[in-house]
């Protein structure tokens, strides 16, 4: 059996990607962060997932780089990976949700970052600790999490290294909702149940947009799409109808 991995779980049409390091609080090895974008991969390609749910296993969402790693990653230069990654996770082309419990810190943080919507329960911990380690946190993991919370929330997570908890970040904007640890996962299926009974056209065209990845050619085929897909007629005559809409566009094949 494997120690440390990441496993998957579809269910209807979301797929859970959990954490799972036993004894290092769900730290990231290097082969996890390997691992990860082929999942990616794998999954974004898969027409019947619409929502990905990352989490991690035992109540503690992750803790961080396995710095045991430490000495081969700054040697060999594969600390980039983590940062590969993190960039593979927020071009993900379909929604994604952290369920976030216990310790979400550094490469944890940076993950959940990375992710669409962050769900906490009240237990979690937050924390990005390069300045406790003597390290420089990656560029563009920086920015991604300056563009979240605004630059002095960030300056103060990175000058610090203090963790803070779950009230204190979604008052900052680092996480989108916190309640209770028993009534996380009921929330996270209600959450991902509602993003794929919407119309996947608007959901995806919305999360490319926002994400500055649509340039003036690609909204203008998304106009497109609207036009020749019918999922806008079907939306309004659900709407007059009073019934649930059924919605069918689904994202081209890619490659």
């Amino acid at each position: 059996m494997v120690d440390a991995e990441l496993t998957v779980a579809v269910s209807g049409q979301v797929a859970t990607v959990v954490i799972r390091n036993p004894g290092r609080r769900n730290a990231m090895t290097l082969a996890m962060w390997r691992q990860l974008p082929v999942l990616l991969d794998h999954l974004e390609a898969e027409p019947a997932v619409r929502a990905l749910v990352l989490t991690g296993a035992d109540g503690t969402f992750c803790a961080g780089a396995d710095l045991g790693d430490l000495d081969e990653q700054l040697s060999t230069g594969d600390a980039g990976i983590a940062v590969a990654a993190e960039e593979r996770l927020a071009a993900f082309a379909k929604p994604t949700v952290a369920a976030v419990q216990g310790a979400c810190v550094g490469g944890g943080c940076q993950l959940a970052v990375a992710c669409d919507l962050r769900i906490a329960a009240d237990d979690a911990r937050f924390g990005v600790p390069p300045a406790r380690l003597g390290l420089v946190y990656p560029a563009p993991t920086t920015r991604r999490l300056a563009r979240l919370v605004g630059p002095a929330a960030a300056k103060h997570l990175l000058f610090t290294s203090e963790l803070i908890d779950a009230e204190r970040a979604q008052r900052i904007g680092l996480v989108d909702e916190v309640l209770p640890g028993d009534r996380l996962a009921a929330r996270i299926d209600q959450l991902t149940a509602t993003i794929v009974e919407r119309s996947q056209l608007s959901v995806v065209a919305a999360k490319e947009i926002i994400d500055g990845r649509a340039d003036d050619a690609r909204v203008d085929w998304w106009y497109g799409q609207v036009r020749a897909s019918g999922e806008a007629r079907e939306g309004i005559t659900a709407f007059h109808e009073r019934r649930p809409p059924r919605f069918t566009w689904s994202p081209p094949p890619t490659g």
